[in-house]
């Protein structure tokens, strides 16, 4: 059945019920019931159940319930090497040996390296590469506003190039649903792997810093900022200095997935099943990390699985908008958006600019609702299928959607990695996101010259 018109009205009204409410759930719910209306012939009642009933559908999914599974326990581990003193001594680790940085390039590249290392997860990316700076780039008056540049800008764009992380389970979590609704074709791992090249905006991004660092190029407001006083930390004499604590849990679960996709893929990484990979990654990095913080007692085994079922209980709020992201992708397909929409622009906009046209108004969402991963979850889905349907480079059109939802959340001063950016450089937030600004919209824009031309040589 023809939807017509009404396939577009249900995406366009998730997203403008994203700007207005700010809240992914209650967005993508809304859009979900407001698709399974129109499917369920208007029936109220009906929608309602074929709404829970699809949340049930999903789990009949072994590769969703592995994805989702993974996303809980990789808060687990966040939180365990929280509470387990691996932030603690790593930062303190980092602090002692920043004692041979006598400049402030120095200063600013032992910020950029850090957020570049840790990739596991945004926030403690952020956290970390602050914590340890922070002292030093007052020290050589280095700004804090420009701190909090550098932190906010190796946080979400080094976690979606190194997809080793909650980040590459969900981009991967809704690559695979398109598969699975025949929506496109290929693996969702290489089809992943592939978009990298095309994430112009995070590429761009940590280029720019990195010529921020090095030549000291400040524009904008930028150029008036001020360093704070030099006022040297105290050392906690119970913290051990040491990266251990932090690097080999890291190291254990990035070895553990190009292993576990040998393993699936019977010798060929790339035919692996990316969901089963990092599933059996962070079970094998929490069982070394139990054994590891038992045996050094940096916990005992009751603060173990407190911190197990804490860190779990942090990341639920994540899992809740991949569920419905899921589902929201599979009632747009079954609406026949994408169908529609490339009839429309089909004989209206070349297919050269459709990269750069998701890239926008990915940017826009992201933005508006200061969230990257709702917005890959609402135009993901989207994205995909119209890119299917005109035939496009799908890797580019994945990269679009990922390009557009960092873009705008990296702009935005609602973004939660902006404000935890704010926090970690202990800069004062709105001087942070009017000092970023100028940086953001540079490498939007060549992002935008970025798909232009990856639209023309694969139109």
């Amino acid at each position: 059945m023809e939807y017509g018109i009404l396939s577009i009205i249900i995406p366009l009204l998730t997203i403008v019920l994203a700007i207005l409410t700010r809240d992914v759930v209650v967005s993508l719910v809304g859009g979900i019931f407001a698709g399974l209306l129109v499917l369920n012939h208007y029936q109220p009642l009906d929608a309602f159940v074929a709404t829970f009933d699809g949340i049930i559908t999903l789990f009949a999914e072994g590769w969703i319930v592995k994805t989702l599974i993974f996303i809980l326990l990789v808060g687990s581990i966040i939180r365990l090497l929280t509470i387990g003193g691996a932030v603690d001594s790593f930062v303190l680790y980092l602090s002692q040996k920043s004692t041979k940085v006598n400049s402030p390039r120095g200063a600013m590249l032992l910020a950029y390296i850090v957020g570049v290392v840790i990739f596991i997860e945004s926030s403690i990316t952020s956290l970390v590469a602050g914590t340890v700076s922070k002292s030093l780039c007052d020290k050589h008056g280095v700004s804090r506003e420009k701190l909090a540049y550098i932190c906010d800008s190796t946080s979400a764009p080094i976690c979606s190039l190194i997809p080793l992380n909650a980040w590459g389970a969900l981009l991967l979590g809704l690559i695979i649903t398109a598969i699975d609704s025949q929506i496109i074709s290929g693996d969702g791992v290489e089809l992943l792997i592939s978009s990298i090249p095309y994430n112009f905006y995070a590429i761009f991004t940590l280029v720019i810093v990195l010529v921020v660092i090095l030549w000291d190029w400040d524009i904008g407001d930028m150029r008036y900022t001020t360093p704070q006083i030099y006022i040297p930390n105290e050392t906690n004499s119970s913290i051990k200095a040491t990266p251990l604590k932090m690097v080999l849990p890291i190291l254990v679960m990035v070895l553990s997935v190009p292993i576990g996709l040998y393993i699936t893929g019977d010798g060929d990484i790339f035919k692996g099943s990316g969901s089963t990979a990092v599933y059996y990654a962070v079970i094998v990095t929490l069982i070394f990390v139990y054994i590891y913080f038992t045996i050094t007692k940096a916990l005992s085994h009751k603060e173990y699985f407190e911190g197990l079922y804490s860190g779990i209980s942090d990341m639920i709020p994540v899992v809740v908008i991949m569920i419905f992201a899921l589902l929201i992708g599979k009632v747009i397909g079954d609406l026949g958006t994408a169908k529609y929409l490339s009839s429309i622009l089909s004989g209206n906009i070349s297919p050269i600019f459709i990269p750069l046209l998701i890239f926008w108004v990915s940017s826009l969402m992201a933005f508006s609702t200061g969230t990257s991963w709702g917005t890959f979850s609402i135009m993901m889905p989207i994205g995909l299928a119209l890119g299917a349907d005109m035939d496009l480079h799908i890797p580019l059109i994945i990269a679009s959607v990922i390009s557009g939802g960092i873009f705008g959340d990296h702009a935005s001063p609602i973004s939660d990695s902006t404000i935890i950016s704010s926090m970690s450089a202990d800069c004062n937030h709105i001087s942070h996101v009017r000092t970023q600004l100028p940086y953001a919209l540079l490498g939007g824009g060549l992002a935008s010259i970025g798909f232009v031309i990856s639209g023309w040589i694969f139109g």
